[in-house]
């Protein structure tokens, strides 16, 4: 079963779109003797290759997670803040964050409202950090944070800020694991990309110096299995989402059937996605060069873009299971 080590290290870390480097230090560290070359690119890319020959195949996992940065300070020891990616309002109201240098912060908003139901606006949000009354605390305009919790475990529920899409990361490194010495038919390109949050913007780089013949990505998707919500097809426990469509990008047909054939083939569960908002780095990797073919493998995930981003081993390890079958032979489509 999923390393469930491996997961809590991974969506305990702290990366937000462009500030990446603890997140991928620590991906470098699972990762240096699965790769035959590793290198780190000018967009902050970790590409890690395996194999030599036949098709080249992209994997692409983002390490950066939704954020925060400071814009300008209030009062001693309150700051106003910005977002970097989609961040909802209504959810950071008590929720804290944390800066690079271990720095926590109280998210709070303006006036009595003690209860509030409706969607606040930013401007009146704010972050504490003060650490006295003497002491406002040494945070500065242009400071990024990320927001900050613990994984918990409830049976085969994963629950954490960051799945999105630190969980992609961690089937990419079990997958790694899972073809290491084995003789492999494609050269596999694992990279570990930066800023999607804010635009993809890390995969579309990395897509254009590997050139390769079709991309792959990992990446988490909504649910439709919670009360009152039937507009998609997919829900925990259910297996690997194998994506047909999102709002950025149309599964070339060919690359959906084989990933649905060697599922079928290896006995591992899948349903199919349908996303009506939302897409990948998938998006940025099919539009480089003269065009990448590219098919999306999703980890199911409530919740997202919360700090109680929730999974289910079960379809962590049916994701996991079925990347290694599709890398291992020959990537016929």
């Amino acid at each position: 079963m999923a390393d469930k080590a491996l997961i809590q290290a991974l969506v305990e870390a702290w990366g937000p779109s462009g500030h990446e480097y603890m997140v991928r230090a620590l991906i470098e560290s699972y990762v240096r003797e699965l790769a035959d070359e590793l290198r780190v690119d000018n967009a902050g890319n970790l590409i890690c290759r395996m194999g030599g020959g036949g098709k080249k195949i992209m994997i692409a996992a983002h390490m950066d997670e939704i954020g925060l940065v400071i814009s300008a300070l209030d009062k001693p020891g309150f700051a106003r803040f910005t977002m970097t990616g989609g961040l909802i309002l209504l959810s950071l109201i008590g929720n804290r964050v944390r800066f690079a240098d271990g720095t926590i912060g109280t998210i709070g908003i303006e006036g009595n409202a003690l209860f509030p139901t409706e969607m606040p606006t930013i401007r009146q949000l704010f972050i504490d950090f003060s650490m006295n009354s003497e002491n406002g605390g040494t945070v500065r305009v242009g400071d990024h944070a990320a927001l900050t919790r613990e994984l918990a475990v409830r049976g085969d529920r994963l629950i954490a800020k960051s799945m999105d899409d630190r969980i992609g990361c961690a089937v990419a490194i079990e997958a790694m694991r899972a073809l290491k010495g084995k003789s492999l038919p494609n050269e596999l390109y694992f990279v570990f990309t930066t800023q999607e949050e804010v635009g993809s913007r890390g995969a579309r780089v990395a897509a254009n110096s590997i050139a390769p013949d079709y991309g792959i990505t990992l990446d988490v998707t909504a649910t439709g299995d919670t009360p009152k919500n039937n507009r998609m097809a997919v829900r925990l426990g259910g297996g690997a989402a194998i994506k047909v469509v999102d709002s950025g990008h149309i599964v070339p047909p060919a690359i959906k059937e084989l990933m649905i054939r060697r599922a079928e083939a290896a006995g591992v569960r899948y349903q199919l996605e349908v996303l009506s908002g939302g897409t990948t780095d998938a998006s940025a990797i099919q539009t480089a060069l003269s065009g990448i073919p590219s098919g999306v493998i999703s980890i199911p995930c409530r919740y997202v873009h919360t700090t109680s981003e929730t999974v289910d081993i079960n379809d962590v390890q049916a994701c996991i299971d079925l990347l290694v079958a599709l890398l291992e032979q020959p990537f016929e489509v």
